[in-house]
């Protein structure tokens, strides 16, 4: 199985610009659009919104639809009921549901429902934002660092000012409760600056949850697909100080009866950074450099995930192994997506095109030219500094990340750096002895697997001839040499590391240990270099984004920051392979999927879904498409009609959406939302769960499934 994904992922890679050629269809003008429809609240597109479809889009409509929307850990949510009932995404609260289960039940595989309101569970540590107030600060913010003397100076004078507007906030808000939570965020590459005051909701309990079979349906094949299938909803429900359900004025209405091809929607949430108002040079060294090693590490440590996995399924699954392998296929898929845009002409002639009007803007005001004229020389060589540490950015991607990097080497550094703070004196050994126990082990197979990976990509990187290649693999191949390191060293194990830690005779005796100390003072320059580097890109990126501003001002968004955003986009379909790809997928898709894939893990029915339930509608839209501009951390975002009607949750995009994250083009780039009729017929004719569907339609709450079943008779 595993092999025939890596075979489609290779004919992705060797032809990366396939994936988006029509996409952009080989124009070189710059769309309105580019840079997306990403709106901020702050600076509510209010009019194009009324003038583009035909209603007025007043503040009170903004206002309403930011506080019906909630931003949760990782994702987006909202309120759809006035007694604080919450729906997301189901993948959203995989963990949560996996916390509230208790021992013996299974709730991931089996789903949950609460039957009645005592029934629901909190969820530890889990809480919801409401988005009280956004405000513009960057006259305070632009005010403070006036009288710095460099740029570094400014930068601490700037958080001064973010820490002194937080605190102002909180105090002015205070009235709405302790739980009040204000984020300072630069917009526009820190061309602006703006404050968002949260609401901050603590008190969260899981509602309902469909079977991860049913909410992952289709499973790692599938994502980043259209047509799709997939159930992904939950509900959860947020409870006051009082511990009752919350009552709030502010939430969507229940839109069972959905949207047609052609209708628009708007998807509010909280996107991820995006990279759009990158310069040329910045693109080509993502394209050049830092993809391609993304890329081959990403795929390294995926296979060797799998490799893992299916010579012991059984303790895969007690160490989560392909719940981490779907979470590196994703962020592999994204990759490789992102390189093909980067790969693709007409895209980066787009861009190109894009920057010159910038820059063509600056040459044209003299006061623009004398501030912000220097600045794309800067950004240029800024990245070329990076490309001379291209190198070592390959041997080193994701060194010290715990799910995917050699725990020996990792320890085996830290270990040097330990046995240098020993010789130096002072208080400094304490916390690097601490660091270093705090590394986590890997299963013995997997530990050499990822210790020659990071063996064969030293050698890839610097060389045989190298110093650090020849002590870590000598003549012999990476392979070997991690199975040797394995029978030689105690770093492998922590508890074999504890035994030797304050022994700094037997520390520098290890062989791992000497291999530390020569990674050691790469890595340093390294991270050294990457962090002054990091901090002259983010200068220069700040200083086009005040020249973009003064040239464009909100008339174009900002890149993606986590901060809440609203997106427009019509419902429709489009052209792919040679065929048309539906606005809406149906339950009868869903079942041609379930049966032309006899058991499969991926396309596998939970049992009370294997044969259709009666009075289920297979004809229901299940999944639908649009052009609205989403991005990760969209997932759960609420997609509401004109009249604030919730139609449907987003949880994914189509593969051709994921050049999204440098340009916005809704050509062929799909958002996809679970919708809401198909929820309502699960809730209905699945689940039973007829005191939620009450309290969705008729704004009615009941304590238990009795009391809406005796309220319906």
């Amino acid at each position: 199985m595993h092999a025939i994904r890596w075979f489609v992922f290779l004919i992705v890679i060797s032809q990366p610009a396939s994936l988006f050629a029509q996409a952009a269809g080989g124009q070189e003008t710059v769309g309105r659009f580019d840079q997306g429809k990403m709106w901020t609240f702050e600076y509510s597109p209010g009019e194009y919104f009324s003038e583009t479809y035909g209603f007025d889009a007043n503040e009170a409509w903004f206002e309403r639809a930011r506080l019906a929307a909630l931003r949760v850990p990782g994702c987006s949510a909202s309120f759809v009921s006035p007694f604080g009932l919450v729906a997301t995404n189901h993948h959203c609260v995989r963990g949560a549901v996996a916390q509230v289960a208790e021992p013996g039940e299974t709730l991931l595989d089996d789903g949950f429902f609460a039957p009645s309101l005592g029934e629901e569970r909190r969820i530890p540590g889990y809480y919801a934002d409401q988005l009280l107030a956004a405000m513009d600060v960057t006259d305070e913010i632009f005010t403070s660092e006036a009288e710095a003397a460099d740029a570094t100076h400014a930068r601490t004078l700037r958080t001064a000012a973010q820490n002194a507007i937080i605190d102002r906030l909180r105090e002015e808000f205070s009235s709405e409760g302790d739980s009040i939570y204000v984020q300072v965020v630069p917009l526009y590459n820190g061309g602006r600056y703006s404050a968002y005051v949260f609401r901050r909701f603590t008190d969260v309990r899981m509602v309902l949850a469909v079977e991860l079979n049913m909410g992952f349906f289709g499973g790692d094949p599938d994502n980043f697909t259209y047509p799709r299938y997939a159930l992904d909803f939950a509900f959860l429900r947020v409870y006051g100080d009082d511990g009752e359900p919350l009552e709030t004025e502010h939430y969507f209405d229940w839109g069972q009866e959905g949207v047609e091809a052609g209708d628009v929607v708007f998807v509010i949430g909280s996107p991820g950074p995006t990279t759009r108002l990158s310069t040329m040079a910045q693109l080509q060294y993502l394209r050049d450099v830092s993809l391609p090693a993304t890329l081959e590490t990403f795929t390294a440590r995926l296979n060797a995930l799998w490799s893992f996995y299916d010579s012991d399924p059984e303790l895969g699954d007690q160490l989560n192994i392909r719940n981490r392998a779907f979470s590196l296929s994703n962020s592999l898929k994204a990759t490789i997506g992102r390189l093909a845009a980067l790969n693709t002409a007409s895209i980066m002639e787009r861009k190109a095109a894009s920057e010159t009007m910038l820059r063509d803007a600056i040459a044209a005001d003299s006061r623009l030219e004398a501030a912000y004229g220097h600045v794309f020389g800067e950004l240029e060589r800024t990245q070329a500094m990076k490309r001379e540490f291209a190198a070592d950015y390959a041997a080193f991607r994701l060194f010290g990340s715990a799910p995917y990097s050699s725990a020996t080497l990792y320890r085996a550094m830290i270990a040097a750096a330990l046995l240098e703070a020993r010789a130096e004196g002072g208080d400094g050994a304490d916390s690097v002895r601490a660091a270093l126990l705090r590394i986590a082990d890997h299963p013995p197979a997997l530990e050499q697997s990822f210790t020659a990976l990071r063996f064969g990509e030293f050698l890839r990187a610097y060389g045989e001839e190298d110093h650090l290649v020849w002590e870590a693999i000598g003549d012999g191949s990476p392979e070997a040499e991690a199975a040797r390191l394995m029978n030689s060293s105690s770093l492998d194990v922590r508890q074999e590391l504890e035994s030797i830690i304050d022994d700094d005779d037997a520390l520098n005796a290890d062989p791992a240990v000497a291999i530390g100390k020569l990674i050691l003072p790469r890595y340093r320059a390294f991270m050294q270099a990457s962090d002054e580097t990091a901090f002259e890109e983010s200068e220069g990126g700040a200083q086009l984004g005040r020249a973009r501003f003064a040239v464009y001002g909100d008339r174009e968004p900002p890149d993606a920051s986590r901060s809440p955003r609203i997106t427009d986009g019509v419902v429709g379909g489009y052209s792919y392979n040679g065929t048309l790809a539906p606005p809406y997928t149906t339950f009868f898709g869903l079942y041609d999927r379930y049966h032309a894939n006899p058991g499969s893990v991926d396309w596998r029915l939970p049992e009370r879904w294997s044969t259709p339930p009666v009075g289920l509608d297979l004809r229901t839209p299940l999944n639908f498409v649009s052009t609205a501009d989403t991005y990760g951390g969209n997932s759960g975002s609420p997609a509401v009609t004109k009249d604030l009607k919730l139609v449907g949750l987003n949880f994914d995009r189509n593969i051709e959406g994921l050049s999204r994250d440098y340009i916005y083009l809704p050509e062929r780039g799909r958002n996809i939302m679970v919708d809401m009729r198909a929820v309502h017929q699960s809730l209905m004719h699945v689940y039973d769960a007829h005191r939620l569907v009450e309290e969705l339609m008729n704004r009615e709450l009941y304590e238990s499934e009795d009391a809406a079943d005796r309220a319906r008779r």
